[in-house]
């Protein structure tokens, strides 16, 4: 291999004897005189112990920063006190040759290497090319490419072909901002970065494609989370001519669980077929239309029971309640559930727990008296249960519900299976949602998709009734994608947008190459687009989906390696038509 006839990770004692010559990074020195010194030499593929014991090169070595590269040659012997943390730890090497190829400046360094992920994010960021060094996140990397090629493998084996579609594209209104790509040969028009490739591997099917798949980048201006990256990201973009939503399930359940089990922290993922819940039964059970099934509590409506027991924040809302048994918690813990839900959700949660008397204790329970046997009654309690609470609106109390949950199960340990990945899918999407500032008839999700019942549903029910053959893919509480069969009817595509005051002539001018392309005859058509970068941030065990990007943007979407996004030179604006206005 060029300057080098082996990695740092690569000798063993069957090399003792041998001249060699080792290359990589110069991590770390124990100097213990002017000729003797125990130097550890890093490289991609692991580390090797260098014993200098020659003045010459400790010389060399004390004239250079460490994270500086060079070139060893030199004779292996064995290792006195081996090291069994080490590939390499029978041997060492004796250098008779030290060759410096690229000198670090830095006498002080931002970060130790080895313990970079303990530094700031924003020093991390900015000195990623150090933070990467590390082992830990090396191997991050390495997994995540693994992942890629064994999905690739996965899709071709199932005889998907790999497609790639545009980067530079017409703006369309898919639900985020378009980043925006001026066009110098066109005044006053732009491309647009896409979103996802949803139009063109809808074209393609039209086209005759049966089974099309990409690793494709997407683009969208919408604020960073734990769980999603600013900017861009990737997907397992996929799509299937006259396919089912089961035959896009069959697909997905054979090649996930697969991947996670065999490259996970966790060895055990869910086997196919994976747990179906309609959304709005995710919403009733789970508060969550991205339910942690590995959580076991589940939410119980409970507004008959107290919504008249004179506690005012449940006077005319609707509540729900979590009853959590086999649960010792200080009181301290169980404000601390409550305080934290209501962070999350600026909204209250309550809680009581029935007494070893038979009585409620603690929490409202002041506000039950008399009503004791009824609520232990209908809430099935026993002895030490505690019951958690939440109220507003429907869909407030839900929600609060679903946080509450999760924050319970931090606490309540004996309810949350650990080690395993736990999928599911949240089936029967509303196809409408009223929009509560407008008040209009609004996309639940994706405009594309096919509504069930077909056009007889959209002409003849109430549009908030309608469902559509949409679906999420969830793992352990987080969405990993969103997927459809698609509405590939002009006549009741047209319909679709009709309901929510969209014309003939919207839809051709918002999707002219689809709409004119479904004219011309299209397969009925479905499809899903896992995404890949929290696929990978479930399978390391990660709670920050940066840990498993190479280069991230910060959580303000800037690019504090790069200095991105920056200014550019008046030439270049003028090259574009634009003139900036601050």
């Amino acid at each position: 291999m060029q300057s080098r006839t082996h990695t740092c990770n690569e000798l063993t004692i069957t090399n003792v004897g041998e001249t060699v010559a080792l290359v990589g990074f110069y991590e770390n020195l124990r100097k213990v005189s002017k000729t003797l010194g125990f130097l550890i030499l890093r490289d991609f593929y692991g580390k090797t112990q260098i014993v200098i014991e020659t003045e010459d090169i400790m010389n060399k070595i004390d004239r250079i920063n460490k994270e500086s590269t060079i070139k060893i040659v030199g004779i292996v012997r064995e290792r006195q006190s081996k090291n069994q943390n080490l590939a390499t730890g029978d041997i060492e090497i004796v250098p008779s040759e030290l060759e410096i190829l690229g000198i670090c400046e830095h006498n002080e360094l931002p970060f130790e290497i080895n313990r970079s992920t303990e530094a700031d994010d924003n020093t991390r960021l900015k000195y990623r090319y150090l933070d990467l060094r590390n082992p830990i996140m090396k191997n991050k990397i390495v997994l995540r490419s693994k992942v890629v090629s064994e999905l690739r493998k996965k899709m071709e084996s199932l005889s998907f072909i790999e497609i790639t579609t545009p980067i530079l594209t017409c703006s369309s209104p898919e639900g985020a901002r378009d980043y925006l790509v001026p066009s110098r040969l066109h005044e006053g028009k732009f491309y647009a970065l896409p979103q996802a490739p949803q139009q063109f591997k809808q074209i393609l099917m039209s086209s005759g494609f049966d089974r099309y798949f990409q690793i494709a980048p997407c683009f969208r201006d919408e604020d960073a989370r734990a769980d999603r990256a600013p900017g861009e990201f990737y997907q397992l973009d996929m799509e299937m001519a006259f396919a089912t939503q089961e035959d896009v399930f069959a697909v997905v359940e054979e090649v996930l669980p697969e991947i996670f089990a065999k490259y996970g922290v966790y060895q055990q993922a869910s086997k196919a077929p994976f747990t179906r819940i309609a959304y709005l039964e995710a919403l009733e059970k789970y508060g969550s239309d991205k339910p942690d099934l590995r959580n076991d509590l589940i939410v119980t409506d409970a507004t008959d029971l107290l919504q008249d027991c004179g506690f005012e924040p449940f006077k005319d809302n609707i509540i729900k309640a979590i009853i959590v048994d086999n649960f010792e918690a200080t009181r301290k813990v169980v404000d601390k559930i409550c305080k934290d839900t209501e962070i999350i959700i600026e909204n209250k949660a309550f809680w009581f727990r029935l007494g070893e008397d038979g009585n409620f204790v603690g929490g409202i329970s002041k506000f039950l008296t008399g009503r004791e046997k009824a609520v232990i009654d209908k809430l099935n309690l026993k002895v030490g249960d505690y019951v958690f609470l939440s109220s507003g609106t429907k869909l407030k109390a839900q929600k609060t519900a679903g946080v509450l949950r999760n924050v319970i199960g931090q606490y309540a340990t004996s309810h949350v299976k650990e080690n395993c990945y736990s999928f599911c899918w949240i089936v029967d999407f509303p196809m409408y949602e009223l929009d509560e500032k407008t008040n209009k008839i609004e996309f639940c999700h994706n405009p594309f998709s096919m509504p069930q019942g077909g056009l007889d549903a959209l002409n003849n029910q109430d549009p908030l009734s309608i469902l559509a053959y949409q679906y999420d893919l969830v793992c352990n509480g987080i969405e990993l994608s969103s997927g459809a069969v698609r509405n590939h009817e002009p006549a009741l595509m047209i319909k679709a947008f009709n309901i929510v005051g969209l014309g003939e002539t919207d839809v051709k001018e918002k999707f002219p190459a689809m709409y004119n392309a479904f004219l011309y005859g299209a397969p009925p058509h479905a499809g899903i687009a896992p995404g890949v970068d929290r696929m990978v941030m479930l399978i390391l065990g990660e709670d920050a989906i940066k840990e498993i990007i190479p280069f991230p943007m910060n959580k303000n979407a800037q690019d504090v390696m790069m200095n991105a996004p920056s200014f550019v030179t008046q030439e270049q604006l003028n090259d574009v038509h634009i003139q900036v206005k601050i």
